[in-house]
């Protein structure tokens, strides 16, 4: 199934074991948290770990995501009743209502095609007031990441909250421009049985986000390159965009 750790029920819950709270999280609620009390929409909000974190700081937040089984998940988090939650995307989300916009854990790379990527920046620039930050993250191509997606550098194992180890790798299937395709493969302890996630992510170039940026109505205020605010290039592989709408 494509996205299926999104998707499937039981690989919803193998994503929540295998994604704690890291130093990603740390970073977008500091950004968040420099304009207290802030509206925020959280797009692609999965599970819901930064969400209600954000609602527990004070800010009023909406989260949205197209997967029922990801907000089923949220919507049972502690505090999770604070968030308004709303199944749909960008196109869902109210117009001039928030002062924040956030796209994390690499969610902009699942928007492969050119028109998607143009209308969901559209769609969030509608959403913010004028003024309003827009942040997200996006794999720096440079760094290859995608090289460690193989079933020697990729296994892990997590045990899910019943007891159950899940063994799960993932290999790369397709390089084509800027576009990898995977699998993610996932063996439960209890049954054997093997489950998998496929799923196609755009590494797109510094100069392309700062392009499609412009010409969707944000001005680029910075692009760090780690989770400690590093410039473009060092830290950990990543685009961190900050960008404001004009």
């Amino acid at each position: 199934m494509r996205n299926a750790e999104f998707n499937d029920p039981r690989l919803v819950q193998v994503y929540d074991a295998q994604c704690p709270w890291s130093n990603d999280d740390d970073l977008f609620l500091s950004l968040a948290n420099e304009v207290p009390g802030s509206r925020v929409l959280d797009l692609g909000c999965g599970t819901g770990r930064l969400t209600v974190a954000l609602a527990g700081a004070g800010h009023t937040v909406t989260g949205v995501d197209p997967a029922r089984a990801s907000l089923t998940a949220a919507q049972v988090k502690p505090s999770a009743e604070k968030v308004s939650w709303i199944e749909g995307t960008a196109a869902d989300a109210p117009a001039s209502a928030f002062d924040l916009a956030l796209m994390t854990s690499h969610v902009a790379q699942f928007m492969v095609d050119d028109a998607e990527w143009d209308a969901t920046l559209v769609d969030l620039r509608r959403s913010l007031v004028p003024g309003g930050r827009l942040i997200f993250d996006s794999r720096d191509p440079r760094a290859r990441g995608w090289e460690k997606w193989n079933p020697v550098d990729s296994r892990a194992r997590v045990t899910l909250p019943g007891g159950t180890d899940v063994d799960l790798w993932t290999e790369v299937t397709e390089l084509k421009g800027e576009n990898v395709t995977f699998v993610h493969h996932y063996i439960f302890s209890d049954t054997s049985e093997e489950l998998l996630s496929r799923a196609t992510l755009r590494f797109r170039t510094e100069e392309t986000l700062r392009s499609s940026l412009e010409a969707s109505g944000f001005e680029v205020e910075h692009i760090f390159g780690g989770w400690h605010r590093e410039p473009a290039g060092q830290g950990d592989g990543e685009f961190i965009v900050v960008a404001r709408a004009k």
